[in-house]
């Protein structure tokens, strides 16, 4: 039987537990999220706020911790039934987080209840009133614009030459063909002002002997962007634009090595479904293809049944395949997953035909296809990969 003493020991027991459960549950976790894509991990990010831990305002007393892959990070107390309000900088209100015009945002602001985590993409900062935008074009470009395209809306045609091309007058090149061509060197006329940075990419590996050079073709997208780069009428039509109308113009324009073996085309996210519908479809203009982020069986969406319902010979092409792990390309994964299922069921060998590229910490960002853009040009056209 329990003594008068042991009774006692327990009732305080309970009523410890049952006050700790109170003080547990009138705060809360508040976690703050910051994707930076253009700006280096190395970059000092601020958070704030209406609150002593937020330095009451003051915009360059507490930082944000640096998760790496551009993502900023830092977690706070409150009571619970708290309202925050708070603002991002680079340090100061000269430099604070602004939309596309340069004109910094209101406040951030959230009614803490529960745990939460607060996530924001931050694309542009205010900074002497002026948006700041990274990054220019490095070597020679060339420009053609409103190409006709029939039953399709007229589009500009960009073009990346590598170092070298004028000096040498008899050298051919291979070409590499890209969708959403406006994104690839160019940050003023990218979505978002982020580009993927394969003019750099190219041009410090060509001049490395890293890489063998080559032609980029930067097919800029247009308003039926989803219409032309997956499965339907205008895909259909985009594909024959692709092959009938731009390559000739340039193979006829360039010094281009024409044949299949020496041409591919790329693309992300819907860009990277049409690039490969171009390679399966048309081997014998397309031997490689570049898909990053692919939307290959997602929703309505589905090609891998295209390769699964296959049976014809093994058709020659090399394909690469990136996939992050953050947000949308999560959704995307099982289709990835599909695709290389379908793939090696057909006889493709991964690191022989095809490469799988995965990067659990990166999300569907121009940033992060522009990180891979290394590695992919050194599979196809690194200088023990020519043919």
């Amino acid at each position: 039987m329990w003594s008068m003493t042991d009774f006692m020991k327990s009732f305080f027991i309970v009523i410890l537990l049952v006050n700790f459960s109170f003080a547990v549950s009138d705060t809360v976790q508040v976690t703050i999220e910051i994707y930076a894509p253009n700006k280096h991990d190395s970059t000092k990010i601020f958070i704030a706020g209406n609150n002593d831990e937020m330095a009451n305002w003051q915009p360059d007393l507490v930082v944000l911790n640096n998760r790496g892959n551009h993502l900023w990070q830092k977690s706070f107390i409150f009571e619970k039934g708290r309202t925050i309000e708070y603002k991002i900088t680079l340090g100061s209100y000269d430099n604070e987080a602004a939309d596309s015009s340069g004109k910094p945002f209101q406040n951030s602001g959230l009614k803490v209840n529960n745990d939460t985590t607060a996530r924001s993409t931050i694309l542009y900062w205010k900074k002497s009133n002026n948006l700041e935008v990274m990054g220019q074009i490095t070597g020679q470009v060339r420009y053609h614009k409103d190409v006709q395209a029939d039953g399709l809306p007229a589009r500009d045609i960009i073009v990346w030459l590598p170092p070298g091309y004028s000096e040498d007058s008899e050298r051919r090149y291979p070409v590499l063909y890209m969708h959403d061509g406006q994104n690839i060197v160019d940050p003023n006329t990218a979505a978002f002002k982020v580009d993927w940075q394969i003019d750099e990419t190219a041009d410090s590996l060509i001049r490395a002997g890293e890489i063998e050079p080559l032609i980029v073709v930067g097919i800029y997208n247009t308003k039926k962007r989803n219409k032309e780069y997956l499965p339907g009428l205008e895909s259909d039509l985009y594909k024959n634009f692709v092959i009938h109308t731009l390559k000739p113009l340039i193979d006829q324009t360039y010094r281009t090595k024409p044949g299949a073996e020496h041409t591919a085309n790329g693309g992300a996210s819907a860009g990277a479904t049409i690039a490969f519908m171009l390679a399966w479809g048309n081997p014998h203009v397309f031997s490689k293809a570049i898909c990053l982020s692919p939307a290959f069986k997602i929703d309505e969406i589905d090609i891998v049944s295209d390769v699964f319902d296959y049976s014809g010979v093994k058709k020659d092409l090399h394909i690469i395949i990136y996939n992050g792990g953050i947000g949308l390309e999560e959704k995307l994964q099982p289709g990835v997953d599909a695709m290389i299922k379908a793939l090696e069921e057909k006889g493709y060998l991964m690191d022989v035909d095809y490469f799988y590229i995965k990067d659990k910490n990166a999300r569907h960002f121009e940033a992060a296809w522009a990180v891979q853009m290394p590695v992919i040009l050194k599979l196809f056209y690194g200088i023990d990969k020519q043919n």
